[in-house]
């Protein structure tokens, strides 16, 4: 059983994400571009394309097709599928990937693939089960290191108080519970449900008492009646990744993993196909529905022929997720082979593939989307600084301005100043190097390195 615990009192801890500003693509009722919207500044004929790739998704007419996002770095390749995710709706499976990530001593890449294309196809089952209900009128999340990666934050635990007509609750949850909720992006004012035993979170929708129409589409929703733990429909949605592990273990797969803590390195085929049998008649009786998500391969250029020839089998399969795959090299060799091709891939794939370019933003563009990442973290920066950061941006890169500007913000937080001025960003921007400056330096030391 999952660890709740009602409280009277909880520490408080923001987050931020790089692309947790991302709401959807920014599009209008005819299915054009604003400017800025949904956390997406500019490329409009590319998130018009994505948002006429999601429409098709939704009809179910995507099979045997993927989709290629192609340009320059720093372009908002990431945040588009991102995007295409949150538009396909609520609970929507999200698993992103890089090209190189497949290679493993101790797994076959196709075998890391098809897990990943597990965990982008979800399943919403509703059952009847004891839940915390209610709109979230506090969240705090408490990080800390990951045990495999000191540098690199995660969710420890969470405290969190829900109210509804006739009652407030504070409880404490998690790391699980703790990382769904930032991951299906909760805040203050939605109505969430946790389940109480295994606890699965199903987020409902954005409380009327709390909706304010400066909010872009959100769906409103009444504050909840009754007391805040009660039995109710429960609707949550697992992956397909989940339910293999699960009839793994009842199988007897990976015994030694219970006792020793690891996990098994690669599921039975016979396990996926009892699961594949158990959806299907879990969706025939109505308990359940298919809910295919997205799976985002970055540089997927640094995938060879064999694993590209995989992913070109998939696409054609009945349970398979939204291949988004995105680029930024030209005409370079397909890894595996001594072929050259567009984008590093070969031309039978490309030829299947729905494809969409990005460009470089401008001066304004950079502008805007800086504006965007201080809001996020919610950092008061002054317009000379925001003016030499869009400098940066333009000159350098849109990464190395959005960096200095973290950077920056930590740097004046440390001070105990409310504001970012200019002087921060001058300080912060000559102690880090852009990709330029970096290898220009190393030039300049070649003979001295180490070869």
């Amino acid at each position: 059983m999952v660890e709740i615990e009602e409280l009277s009192e909880g520490p408080r801890m923001e987050r931020i994400g790089a692309h947790s500003h991302i709401k959807g693509l920014g599009l209008d009722e005819d299915g054009k571009a604003k400017k800025i919207a949904d956390g997406l500044v500019s490329q409009i004929k590319a998130r018009e394309a994505a948002g006429l790739v999601v429409l098709m998704a939704k009809e179910g007419k995507l099979s045997g097709k993927a989709v290629l996002l192609a340009g320059p770095p720093g372009t908002g390749k990431t945040a588009i599928a991102v995007a295409m995710a949150r538009e396909l709706g609520e609970g929507v499976p999200f698993i992103q990937l890089s090209g190189s990530e497949i290679y493993s001593a101790e797994r076959k890449k196709t075998e890391v693939l098809m897990e990943a294309m597990r965990k982008a196809i979800g399943v919403k089952i509703r059952e009847l089960r004891n839940v915390y209900e209610g709109e979230v009128k506090e969240l705090d999340i408490k990080t800390g290191s990951s045990p495999y990666n000191p540098f690199v934050k995660v969710p420890q635990e969470a405290v969190i108080t829900l109210k509804t007509t006739e009652e407030e609750k504070r409880i404490r949850i998690g790391p699980n519970v703790a990382k769904q909720l930032m991951e299906y992006g909760v805040t203050e004012g939605d109505v969430i449900m946790i389940d109480s035993k295994d606890g699965r979170v199903s987020k409902v929708g954005k409380s009327s008492e709390s909706f304010s129409y400066d909010l872009e589409a959100e769906q409103v929703v009444p504050r909840p009646n009754g007391p805040v733990l009660k039995e109710k429909e429960f609707v949550y949605v697992l992956t397909l990744d989940d339910l293999d592990r699960m009839v793994a273990k009842r199988r007897g797969e990976g015994i030694f993993s219970l006792f020793l803590g690891a996990e098994e390195k690669e599921i039975d085929p016979e396990a996926r196909a009892a699961v594949d049998q158990q959806v299907k008649e879990w969706v025939e009786k109505g308990r359940a529905e298919m809910i295919p998500g997205v799976m985002f391969i970055d540089d997927v250029h640094l995938m060879d022929i064999e694993a590209l020839s995989f992913i070109s089998r998939a696409m054609e399969s009945e349970l398979v997720p939204i291949i988004v795959m995105a680029t930024n090299r030209g005409i370079t060799k397909i890894r595996g082979t001594e072929i050259e091709s567009p984008f590093g891939m070969p031309l039978d794939l490309l030829d299947r593939l729905v494809i969409i370019t990005t460009d470089k933003y401008g001066e304004e563009e950079v502008k805007d989307i800086l504006k965007i990442r201080a809001k996020e973290e919610e950092m008061n920066i002054d317009n000379e600084a925001l003016a030499l950061l869009t400098k940066l941006g333009a000159e350098k890169s849109l990464r190395y301005s959005v960096q200095i500007l973290g950077i920056a913000g930590a740097k004046a937080r440390s001070k105990n100043k409310e504001k970012v001025i200019k002087k921060d960003i001058e300080e912060v921007a000559t102690r880090f190097s852009d990709v330029r400056e970096a290898v220009n330096h190393l030039k300049k030391y070649e003979e001295e390195l180490l070869k």
